[in-house]
């Protein structure tokens, strides 16, 4: 169990990855360049707020996970 913990936290990894990506490069930074109000202030949000927390949080559950945090032999 503890080994498909640490395939599942590569697996959050790079899914942290993916959704940065697709946030900045599909969502953030279109959304600023538009030129209209509304996309702005939602492409700010994105790329500010949101991509940063979303990232952050999975990169780092996928980092203990491979560093066994969550492991059943810690006491």
């Amino acid at each position: 169990m503890n080994g498909l913990k640490k395939i599942l936290g590569i697996v959050w990894i790079l899914a942290a990855l993916v959704v940065a990506y697709f946030g900045i490069t599909v969502m953030g930074v279109p959304k600023i360049t538009s030129g209209k109000q509304e996309d702005l202030v939602f492409g700010i949000i994105i790329l500010f707020v949101l991509v940063p927390i979303v990232t952050g949080g999975m990169a780092i559950f996928g980092y203990y996970s491979l560093t066994g945090e969550y492991s059943d032999d810690k006491v």
